[in-house]
Order: C-alpha cells, then sequence, then structure tokens
C-alpha cells in the first residue's frame, strides 16, 4: 500500500463534515477502516446513532470526496457497521475540544 495514498484519502475524508455535528467524520471516530486495492476503495465506517438522520448524506458525501479526488478509483463503496457501537470516546481530541468537552 502507498502511504502517500493512504494520506490521501485520510485527508479527503477529513473534508467531509457531519451537518449535525459540524466536525469532520475522520475527527468523530466514525471511520473504522479503509482498504483499497488497485482501482477500488472500500471505506468501513459507523454513524454516531443507528437513527442518524444523516447517514445517506454522508455516504454519498464521502463516495463523491473520493471519486473527486483520485479520479482513476473506479468503485467506491462505504460499508455501514455497528459493529462496534460509536461511543465519545472514538472522538478525537480536536473533536472533544469543538465540543467543548
Amino acid at each position: 500500500m502507498n502511504d502517500n495514498l493512504m494520506d490521501e484519502l485520510w485527508s479527503c475524508l477529513c473534508n467531509v463534515i457531519d451537518p449535525e455535528a459540524g466536525i469532520n467524520v475522520v475527527e468523530l471516530g466514525l471511520i473504522y477502516k479503509i482498504t483499497v486495492t488497485k482501482y477500488d476503495v472500500h471505506i468501513l465506517m459507523t454513524m454516531t446513532s443507528a437513527a442518524c438522520p444523516m447517514g445517506d448524506l454522508l455516504i454519498n458525501d464521502i463516495e463523491q470526496a473520493i471519486s473527486q479526488a483520485l479520479p482513476d478509483v473506479t468503485t467506491v463503496n462505504v460499508e455501514l457497521t455497528f459493529n462496534p457501537l460509536w461511543d465519545p470516546s472514538m472522538m478525537s481530541e480536536t473533536a472533544r475540544k469543538h465540543f467543548g468537552w
């Protein structure tokens, strides 16, 4: 795996903002894993809640952000999981400061 590509993917995901929280999906701890093959990117992620009304929007934003940043990628697959369930301890220090915690 090319470290530069992985860095680019993580940076790309840092531009995807959860509109309810006002902070990106990486800092929120929603991205569990990124897997890359020659032409495909697979993102394993969660939501802060199974009832999150922004789920479809976030998935679409992630797919678009990666497709725009990496036009050679033919497939962007975002898989939603709730195992493990998200909890606030998964947030970065930056996110905690954002919320005043």
